[in-house]
């Protein structure tokens, strides 16, 4: 697949920043020639309010609070020392990040520690990236102060509302350089050891640049709506460094706020003009499921220009469904643009392009898993649907074995590797895993490559996204990609909630205590090698004979064997709440293994068939 040269695009005043790698010195572009324009605003909504009351700094004001953060910073933390943020969303998040970079430290997006489910990962994170100094606001000091504390934490903390303007005043610092670290990206919690990737200042500015000429902001500029986390990396590129790179007009709002009532998001959609937004594919299906006619009432979404779905692998079914919902109100079909990017890319790899009809993909399903894109009839019992990731802008990938690295053909399914500028610097402290990562070398090709460690294959010049290298089920030989088995078993029960489950294989006679169900004689040779399980959660209000775990687990046995030819060790019905998922949303197949394995799950609603 070609790479794509970027052009540089200069600002509306015809000039550019004096060093365009850097956000600091785009923000200063931005200050000096479009002062009182719009540059943030934060939607806030007083429960239970459909409507927002918008909070908006101008260009001037960011840049006024972001150096007098800076200033505050370069008295209390040395150059590269890295710089935790611990805020809710918001307005501060956004100038402690920029000043952070601002003052030449580290920045660390984190989040509060009453964010739930995650003040284990926090604390994991703080002990891995050992911050001098933590910024958060006054109305989470209290929080913060007192989970430092437990921890046995002494960062020095910045309280950045209260820092005067005043501290802005003076001749402004040289930017940093372009490739000195600008912030440490933690994944999103799929495993237990917290890993941060380093982006350089230089790698954010280039993959905001990839990211917005791909969605089309070099034609027709857009306002970015978006509730994503600020601390996740989808959420850090287009909410925050996309806008300061081009000029444009920021909109977020809080995760739980969407959340609560996912039509505040569509009504800021509806607001704003040529809205860019991008949310995980859960998020369409939730806001088609829930949104009632009476708050679908008055939305105008004719002028939504991108809306970017960045899940793994991407579901044509979800945006059918999610047109269906909101044709009624304008929505164009062919703004969905499937996104494949992670965080060690930045963010941004590939894209499809607005305005074009969604590419999609009908598969043969054994085929895919002995790694060949076999087209077969959508409504083919052995389908798999899969919608295009489009093609990547400024950078390079490569479809390669994982075992030999040699690059494969078109159609045959391998490794993602990726090379271009906004690749990231390395994993801070662990070279070796740096070097394996980050420094692969193709036989025939220069340079270091990214091994993604995603599995991939391209057709007509597009990539399609099949899963993870990490997560695929390996049992008697064979690969079952697990989004599909889980698809295949929600399907199975109507007491199984969409989404809320996750399939993986479990090491050869390792079921955890009191988990060896009575099942059949094959089933059992089956768990004497390889074995694979699905964790479940049941419906919310589903009364107790309705959701029976036997029947349950004999539905999902029964889909499961006969569409993917695959015999489950062992199936658990669980409470609401109980599979893990990733601070962006995602259900974290790694975390509820290990909580299967660890005995987390004693009391399920047992399968004992």
């Amino acid at each position: 697949m070609p790479s794509h040269a970027l052009p540089h695009t200069s600002d509306a005043s015809g000039t550019a920043p004096d060093d365009p790698s850097s956000l600091s010195a785009h923000l200063a572009h931005w200050a000096r020639h479009t002062p009182g324009r719009p540059a943030f605003t934060f939607a806030e909504y007083p429960a239970p309010a459909l409507r927002a009351r918008h909070r908006t700094l101008t260009w001037h004001r960011v840049d006024i609070r972001t150096r007098a953060v800076a200033s505050r910073l370069r008295e209390t933390v040395a150059p590269g020392e890295r710089v935790a943020l611990l805020c809710g969303q918001g307005l501060e998040y956004i100038v402690g990040f920029l000043a952070a970079l601002t003052s030449g430290a580290v920045a660390v997006p984190l989040f509060t520690p009453d964010l739930p489910g995650h003040a284990d990962r926090l604390a994991g994170i703080l002990a891995d990236s050992r911050p001098a100094a933590v910024l958060t606001t006054g109305a989470d000091a209290d929080t913060v102060s007192a989970f430092l504390a437990a921890h046995g934490l002494r960062p020095q903390l910045i309280v950045t509302d209260l820092v005067p303007d005043d501290e802005a005043d003076g001749p402004r610092v040289p930017a940093p350089h372009g490739q000195a670290t600008a912030y440490l990206q933690y994944s999103s919690g799929s495993t237990r050891t917290p890993t941060g990737v380093e982006i350089s200042h230089a790698n954010v500015v280039a993959n905001a640049r990839q990211a917005l000429t791909a969605y089309g902001a070099d034609e027709r500029p857009p306002t970015m709506v978006g509730w994503l986390p600020l601390y996740h990396d989808m959420g850090l590129v287009l909410s925050v460094a996309a806008p300061v790179v081009r000029g444009l007009r920021s909109v977020v709002m809080d995760p739980l706020a969407f959340l609560r009532r996912p039509a505040r998001w569509l009504r800021l959609l509806s607001e704003f003009p040529n809205a860019l937004s991008a949310a995980p594919n859960f998020a369409y299906d939730y806001c088609a499921t829930v949104i009632s006619d009476e708050d679908k009432a008055g939305l105008r979404l004719d002028r939504v220009a991108v809306l970017v779905n960045g899940s793994e692998p991407v579901r044509p079914e979800t945006a059918d469904r999610f047109h269906a919902a909101f044709a009624g109100q304008g929505l164009p079909a062919e703004v969905h643009c499937p996104s494949y990017g992670l965080a060690e890319a930045t963010v941004f790899v590939s894209a499809h392009r607005p305005g074009q009809p969604l590419r999609r993909y009908s598969l043969d399903r054994e085929a895919l898993a002995a790694g060949s894109a076999v087209p077969v009839a959508p409504d083919d019992p052995a389908a798999v649907l899969l919608a295009a990731c489009g093609e990547p802008v400024g950078q390079t990938i490569r479809v390669v074995d994982p075992v030999t690295t040699a690059v494969l053909p078109p159609g045959v399914v391998g490794e993602i590797w990726v090379q271009g500028p906004n690749v990231g610097r390395g994993y801070q402290d662990r070279g070796p895993r740096t070097r394996e990562t980050f420094q692969a070398r193709l036989a025939h090709e220069p340079g270091h490559w990214l091994r993604t460690g995603d599995l991939g294959t391209v057709l007509d010049g597009q990539l399609l996204v099949t899963g993870r290298l990490k997560d695929l089920i390996i049992v008697d030989g064979r690969n079952h990609y697990p989004q599909d088995v889980e698809g295949t078993a929600q399907a199975a029960h109507r007491a199984i909630r969409p989404d809320r489950l996750a399939a993986f294989a479990v090491p050869a006679g390792q079921l955890p205590a009191g988990r060896d169900p009575a099942v059949d004689t094959g089933t059992r040779a089956a768990i004497a090698t390889e074995s694979a399980v699905i964790v479940a959660e049941h419906v919310r209000g589903l009364p107790a004979p309705a959701r029976s775990p036997q029947e349950v687990a004999a539905a999902v046995r029964a889909a499961v064997s006969a569409r993917h030819g695959l015999r489950l060790a062992d199936v658990l019905l669980v409470r609401p709440g109980s599979v893990p998922r990733t601070s962006s949303g995602k259900i974290s197949r790694t975390l509820t293994r290990a909580r299967y394995l660890d005995g987390s799950y004693e009391h399920p609603e047992r399968d004992t068939s």
